[in-house]
C-alpha cells in the first residue's frame, strides 16, 4: 500500500514539474518571439526592404546511430560555409544565423523531441533568419555542409548531462580566401544583470574563430588575424565587480589569441553580429538546496521528491522516466530509502542517492548501471586482469620501422627505459645503425601505439638562423699645441764642429743654418738660454712647425722661436656579422681570429708554449615555443690583440652571456657598452706661461675628447620546411 501511495505521488511530482517546466519554455518562447517582431518591426521602418539570396526550405530531425540527433537544414542555394553557432546554458539553447536568408518553411515553430533536441525555433528579421534549437541540456556539437544542406550533429545523451563538458569548437570559419583580417578594437563591458562582455571590433566578417575553454581559462583565437601594438596588452577589468578578472591579448604568430580569466562559478555563451564578436561571462548563483559543498555543477532539470520509506529501485525508476535514461539497476540494489527534495537537479538527487546507499554506476553508451560500490569495483578488476592475461596469451609480431629523422638508438632507449618502460612485459627492439631502421617485436595493439609513436616523434625538426651583429662605432679628437724659444750669444773666432745642424739652450735646432740664413763657420755659443715645450705625437704623427731666427748684424746674438701644433680627428665603425644555422634545441658556434703563443712556466722549471683566442664567436641555444617565437641562450666575443707587453701582447675582451626571448624575425639589442674619455693638459712655465698675449710661448696644451660605443644586435629567423629542404 504505501508503495502503491508513493508511486502515485512520485508521478503527480513528475507531471508538476513537467507542466510548470513547460509553462516556463512557453512563457519564454512568447517573450522571444515578440522581442524579434518588434526588432523586425523597427527594421523595417528604418531600411527598405531587401530581398534574400539565399532561403530555409525545411528543417528536420532524427537520432542517427550511437544516439546523435543529426539536424538537417535543406537550404535553396549550397552555402558558401557553414553558420556562425553559439551556445547558452541557462536555458540551453544553440542558434544558428544566416545572413541573407528568407524562411522559406512556412514555419516559425516546429515540435522535435528527438534525443535531448526539444523542439526548434526559424524567426525572420529582414533579410536575417536565426535558428533556435531548444535542448534539454547543453550538449557538443558539429556543423558541415553536404551540397546544399547544412548538418548539425548534436552528441547524443550517453550518461549524466553533468558529465558531458563542451568539446572544442570552432565558432566561425574562415570564409576570405586565405585573406589577412584585422582586429580594430577590444572592450569590456558589464551589464546589469553582473555579467562581463568582451566586445571585439572586427574589419570584417569572415573571420575564422576558435572558442576553447583551458583549464579555467576562456580561449579565443583568430585565425589570420592581426592586431595594433597597443592593443596587445593585459586588461584589469576586477574593478568592474564580473566573473572576468583579466583579459590577456597577444599576437602569436599569423592570429591573435586572446585569453579570459574568470573566477568562481560562472558560465560563457558567445555570439557574432556582423563585424562584433561578443564573448558573455555570467555568474553563476549558488543553489541554496545544492549538497556537498559545490564541489560539481549540476546542470539537470529541476525537481521535487518526497518519499517516506520507499524502495530505492521505485526512485531510481522516477529518475529513469524524467530523464528518458536507459537504467539497469543490479539484483542486489535493495533497501528503502526517505527523502524530501525541492528544485533540485535531477542529477544532484541522482548523486544523493546513490550516495546514501553506498551505490555507483557505469555508463556505456546510452545505458546506466548500478550497482553497489564493490560489486562495481570487482567487476573492473576482474575485467582488467582478464585483459592483461589476454594480453599475455596474444601471440607477438616483428615490424619494421625505417626512421627517416629520428636516430634509430636514440628511440630504442625510449622504448626500453626501465624506469618507464613503453613497450610490453614481452616486448623488444633492435636497431640496425647502418640504416637507422628500428625493429620492434611485440603484440598487435603495441605496435599499433608504437606505430602511432614513430609517426608522432619521427618528424623534421625545425632550424633557426641566428645571425648576430657587433657594431664598435668611434668619434676621437684631439688637440695639442707648444711652443720651443732660444736666446744665444757666442764670441767671435770661434767655430763648431757641425755648421749645418746646431743645438742650443733647450735642445732647441737652430732652424736659421738648416735653412742656410747664416753662414758658417760659427763661433762656439758661450751663453744660451731657452725653453723646450713642444707640442705631443699623435698616433706617431709628428706636429707641424713654424720656426722664426731673428739675430743682429754681427751675428753675435740670436733669438729663434718655433711654435708647434697638432689637430686629429677620427670616426669609424666596425661591423662584424656572425650568422650560423642550427636545428631547434641544439647548440651551435662560429668563430674566426687568431690565437696568440705565449710562454708558460711548468712545475720543473722548463717552460712550454701555450695559446691564447682572440676570435670574434658566437655560440647560441636556440629554443621555438610553440607561438613561434624562439628563446637563445647566448655568449658572444669580440676579442682583439692589444698592446705588447713584457709577457706578450694583451688580449682586449669583449664578451656578453644572456637568455632572451625574441619573436620570429625580430631584432633585439641584448647588451652594449658606451665609454667617453675626456682630458686636458696643461704643461708652462710658472708666471711667464700665464702673461696674456705672449703666455702660449711658455706652455703647452692638449685637449683628447674620444667617445667609444658598442652595440649587439641579435635576429633569429625560423626556417620553414621547404626552405630548409632546399
Amino acid at each position: 500500500m504505501n508503495r502503491s501511495i508513493s508511486q502515485r505521488e512520485a508521478a503527480r511530482t513528475l507531471v508538476q514539474e513537467r507542466t510548470s517546466g513547460a509553462w516556463r519554455a512557453a512563457w519564454m518562447m512568447l517573450w522571444s518571439l515578440v522581442a524579434l517582431a518588434m526588432a523586425g518591426t523597427a527594421l523595417a521602418q528604418t531600411a527598405p526592404a531587401a530581398q534574400p539570396g539565399n532561403a530555409i526550405q525545411s528543417v528536420t530531425a532524427a537520432i542517427a546511430q550511437g544516439g546523435n540527433v543529426l539536424v538537417r537544414i535543406t537550404m535553396k542555394e549550397a552555402p558558401r560555409a557553414a553558420p556562425n553557432g553559439f551556445q547558452i546554458t541557462n536555458p540551453s539553447r544553440l542558434s544558428f544565423d544566416f545572413p541573407n536568408t528568407a524562411n522559406g518553411t512556412g514555419r516559425s515553430t516546429q515540435d522535435v523531441s528527438q534525443g535531448d533536441l526539444r523542439s526548434l525555433n526559424l524567426v525572420q528579421v529582414g533579410d536575417r533568419t536565426r535558428l533556435v534549437l531548444n535542448m534539454t541540456r547543453t550538449v557538443p556539437y558539429e556543423t558541415r555542409v553536404e551540397g546544399n544542406t547544412i548538418i548539425v550533429a548534436l552528441q547524443g545523451a550517453g550518461g549524466i548531462a553533468a558529465g558531458v563538458a563542451p568539446a572544442p569548437t570552432r565558432f566561425a570559419e574562415d570564409t576570405s580566401g586565405g585573406r589577412q583580417h584585422r582586429i580594430l578594437n577590444i572592450d569590456f563591458r558589464r551589464t546589469s544583470e553582473g555579467a562581463g562582455n568582451v566586445v571585439i571590433d572586427l574589419a570584417d566578417n569572415n573571420t575564422g574563430i576558435d572558442v576553447r575553454q583551458q583549464g579555467r581559462n576562456i580561449v579565443v583565437e583568430f585565425q589570420r588575424t592581426q592586431m595594433p601594438q597597443h592593443l596587445q596588452r593585459r586588461l584589469d577589468v576586477t574593478d568592474f565587480s564580473t566573473p572576468v578578472q583579466f583579459i590577456n591579448a597577444q599576437q602569436s604568430g599569423d592570429m591573435v589569441r586572446l585569453e579570459i580569466q574568470p573566477r568562481g562559478q560562472w558560465e560563457q555563451s558567445a555570439y557574432q553580429a556582423d563585424n562584433r564578436f561578443i564573448l558573455e561571462v555570467k555568474p553563476v548563483i549558488e543553489d541554496p538546496t545544492r549538497l556537498g559543498g559545490g564541489q560539481r555543477r549540476y546542470t539537470g532539470d529541476k525537481l521535487s521528491l518526497n518519499f517516506q520509506n520507499v524502495e530505492v529501485r521505485a526512485v531510481l525508476q522516477v529518475l529513469a522516466d524524467f530523464t528518458g535514461l536507459n537504467i539497469i539497476t543490479s539484483d542486489t540494489v535493495s533497501g528503502n530509502l526517505t527523502l524530501r527534495l525541492k528544485d533540485v537537479p535531477w542529477d544532484q538527487a541522482m548523486d544523493i542517492i546513490l550516495q546514501a546507499k553506498g551505490l555507483d554506476m557505469r555508463k556505456t553508451g546510452n545505458v546506466m548501471w548500478i550497482a553497489p560500490r564493490d560489486e562495481l569495483a570487482t567487476r573492473d578488476k576482474l575485467e582488467a586482469e582478464s585483459r592483461q592475461q589476454l594480453a599475455d596469451l596474444e601471440q607477438v609480431r616483428t615490424e619494421t620501422f625505417q626512421l627517416n629523422y629520428a636516430r634509430a638508438d636514440a628511440f630504442q632507449k625510449i622504448l626500453t627505459d626501465p624506469q618507464q618502460r613503453v613497450l610490453s612485459r614481452r616486448g623488444s627492439a633492435v636497431i640496425d645503425p647502418r640504416t637507422n631502421t628500428l625493429f620492434i617485436q611485440d603484440t598487435p595493439s603495441k605496435l599499433d601505439e608504437m606505430r602511432r609513436l614513430v609517426r608522432q616523434i619521427d618528424v623534421p625538426v625545425r632550424q633557426v638562423m641566428i645571425e648576430a651583429r657587433v657594431v664598435e662605432a668611434a668619434d676621437t679628437f684631439s688637440r695639442n699645441l707648444g711652443a720651443r724659444l732660444g736666446v744665444f750669444d757666442r764670441q767671435v773666432g770661434d767655430t763648431i764642429a757641425h755648421p749645418t745642424r746646431l743645438t742650443v739652450g733647450g735642445n732647441l735646432e737652430a732652424t736659421g743654418f738648416i735653412t742656410g740664413q747664416i753662414a758658417t763657420p760659427i763661433p762656439t755659443l758661450v751663453q744660451s738660454l731657452g725653453v723646450n715645450l713642444p707640442a705631443q705625437t699623435i698616433g706617431g704623427a709628428r706636429p707641424g712647425a713654424f720656426s722664426v731666427v731673428v739675430f743682429n748684424d754681427s751675428l753675435s746674438r740670436f733669438l729663434n722661436l718655433e711654435v708647434q701644433a697638432l689637430q686629429a680627428e677620427g670616426r669609424g665603425r666596425i661591423v662584424s656579422s656572425p650568422r650560423v644555422i642550427t636545428a631547434d634545441q641544439i647548440e651551435a658556434t662560429i668563430e674566426q681570429g687568431t690565437e696568440i703563443p705565449f710562454q708558460q712556466a711548468t712545475a720543473s722549471g722548463a717552460t712550454s708554449v701555450s695559446f691564447k683566442k682572440a676570435t670574434l664567436s658566437l655560440k647560441v641555444r636556440p629554443q621555438i615555443t610553440p607561438d613561434g617565437n624562439v628563446i637563445m641562450t647566448l655568449n658572444v666575443n669580440n676579442d682583439s690583440v692589444g698592446q705588447n707587453t713584457q709577457s706578450g701582447p694583451a688580449i682586449n675582451t669583449r664578451q656578453i652571456s644572456t637568455q632572451v626571448l625574441v619573436e620570429n624575425g625580430g631584432t633585439v639589442v641584448i647588451g652594449g657598452i658606451y665609454t667617453q674619455d675626456s682630458r686636458q693638459a696643461v704643461n708652462k712655465v710658472p708666471v711667464l706661461g700665464d702673461i696674456p698675449f705672449v703666455g702660449f710661448l711658455f706652455r703647452d696644451r692638449s685637449i683628447v675628447d674620444d667617445k667609444r660605443e658598442l652595440l649587439i644586435f641579435v635576429t633569429p629567423r625560423v626556417l620553414n620546411d621547404r626552405l630548409s629542404s632546399r
